[in-house]
């Protein structure tokens, strides 16, 4: 028997109105699975437009052709359109990026450097290909597409590699100066309203260098931004423009030139000015003073250890400080891309740690008596509110319980309304829950367990749950169960999508103001 299933959900909690609310189920569909059958599902959501999801069959150890099946609906969970697109079974998937009017799928061909770019239509399900030659051997990390452009980044024998791809006349470029050893890509970034797309790179060796290259349109050098002069190795970086002519640049940092974090940094950038890296190929410097951060600082970061725990683990980074010295905390994380707020932004972290059986997980996130692999472990997630000049506002803590993933994917995701913020991740049939306002708790973590229809039926097995922002105060939950009637043996599999709203209770919060304030229409 095959069972092939992967499930790719971008996903986010929508925010609350007021802490006094609860999670509830309006709607469910299922669509039955063959456990006999290869299949995997995508599901993207579309906020107000709805939610696509794409069905694939077959294709696997090219016995049988491989067949995919888009289909549309609406906040009703009504079906719009469904489009059937046959692939050929020498093209194997690499990667999905979506826009607002289309979905891109990535494909190449087996051992060589060929490759396919399917193109659906949101609005009507038309597809169109293209095909073009890459280079071969390349191993595909980022993939992104501006305007009528696709950007291609990965490695190719070690080195990093970052090409375009023209959709009008199937031409291909590779962006110059990548190619080099030592390297890595830490983010591949799109900048639509200014047509520039950014290649931020770092390399642990030699001196942990760290720069962002930028690139106009048709794949020319404009500038070259390097942190070379750095008092900390800067490990990976997030742009996000905070207004016409700069972006602020935070990611996390190292003093030994290791993956192991010491805190975050932060610091502005200003785009097209002289001095720093525009005119032409030139390179430049921040506007401002790398602002380093380190995790003892945060008020919050180590809310996730009990109480005696974190006092001890504070006493010893106290006390090397006070004898002139850094305390190794050794976090890894997993940086989220930062989502702006009326005030500035907002940075979410995980903190996680390669999982191996017999392993012990010691302070500061180092492992002992390791044995075989089993996964990455998640310990919590750090969230940060900083302004527009790069100040930090705030911080706070989620703890992550019993989270084991086999893949290193965003795992807890955040919603914003205002000035508060629902932290959340699925886990096991549960979706754990927790309110913040700034540092400040609003509502402590609680789960929700998803349910079928019928009360006389039981879920008996569930995998790959995941949860998706929508629309208003909704949001879908999506995954594979087994279901069975209550007091039968007998069961049927099924994959699942739930359409799920923060309800507000009667009582109004604590710290919300009397006030009525007019709907904005996302209760539907």
């Amino acid at each position: 028997m095959i069972r092939i299933l992967y499930i790719a959900c971008l996903f986010s909690i929508v925010a609350l109105q007021s802490v006094q609310a609860q999670l509830a189920q309006s709607l469910r569909i299922e669509i039955p699975s063959d456990p006999n059958e290869a299949e995997s599902f995508d599901v993207t959501p579309l906020d107000e437009k709805g939610v696509l999801m794409t069905i694939r069959t077959g294709g696997f150890y090219e016995i049988t052709p491989v067949t995919f099946n888009f289909q549309k609906y609406d906040i009703n969970f009504k079906l719009l359109w469904q489009t059937t697109f046959k692939q050929d079974t020498k093209y194997k998937p690499i990667s999905i990026y979506n826009t607002d009017q289309y979905v891109y799928h990535l494909f190449r061909e087996y051992d060589t450097d060929l490759f396919q770019f399917v193109r659906l239509h949101l609005d009507d399900g038309v597809v169109e290909t293209f095909e073009g030659h890459l280079i071969d051997q390349f191993d595909v990390h980022q993939f992104k597409v501006m305007g009528s452009q696709a950007y291609i980044g990965g490695y190719h024998h070690g080195r990093p590699v970052v090409m375009s791809f023209s959709f009008f006349d199937q031409s291909t470029k590779v962006l110059p100066g990548m190619y080099v050893n030592h390297m890595e890509i830490s983010s591949l970034e799109v900048d639509d309203r200014r047509k520039e797309v950014n290649v931020l790179v770092h390399s642990l060796k030699r001196h942990c260098k760290f720069s962002i290259r930028t690139y106009n349109y048709d794949s020319k050098l404009l500038r070259t931004l390097d942190f070379d002069g750095a008092e900390n190795a800067l490990v990976s970086g997030k742009l996000l423009p905070v207004n016409e002519h700069e972006s602020l640049l935070v990611g996390n940092y190292s003093t030994d030139c290791t993956p192991y974090s010491q805190g975050i940094y932060v610091t502005r950038i200003r785009h097209g000015d002289s001095g720093n890296a525009s005119g032409g190929t030139s390179t430049g410097e921040p506007t401002t003073e790398i602002q380093y951060i380190e995790f003892s600082q945060l008020q919050n970061f180590f809310n996730y250890l009990k109480p005696n725990r974190q006092q001890k683990l504070l006493a010893r980074a106290k006390k090397k400080k006070d004898e002139g010295k850094d305390y190794k905390f050794r976090y890894r994380l997993l940086v989220h891309d930062l989502q702006p707020t009326p005030d500035g932004l907002t940075l979410v972290a995980e903190v996680y740690f390669p999982q191996y059986r017999g392993s012990a997980l010691g302070y500061g996130g180092y492992l002992r008596g390791a044995d075989r692999y089993e996964g990455y472990r998640y310990t919590h997630a750090f969230i940060c509110g900083f302004d527009k000049q790069g100040k930090l506002l705030w911080d706070n803590c989620f703890p992550i319980k019993e989270l084991l993933s086999t893949d290193l994917t965003e795992m807890v995701q955040v919603s914003q309304q205002g000035d508060r913020m629902v932290l959340a991740y699925p886990n096991d049939g549960e979706i754990t829950t927790e309110v913040i306002q700034g540092s400040k708790i609003l509502k402590e973590t609680e789960k929700f367990k998803l349910q079928t229809n019928a009360e006389n039926e039981k879920v008996t097995f569930s995998a790959q749950d995941n949860l998706m922002a929508w629309y208003g105060r909704h949001f879908i939950a999506c995954g594979f169960q087994k279901i069975s009637p209550k007091h039968v043996s007998t069961q049927r599999e099924v994959f699942y999508l739930n359409k799920l709203t923060y309800s507000e209770e009667n009582q109004p919060s604590k710290s919300t103001s009397a006030k009525t304030k007019k709907s904005d229409g996302s209760d539907r």
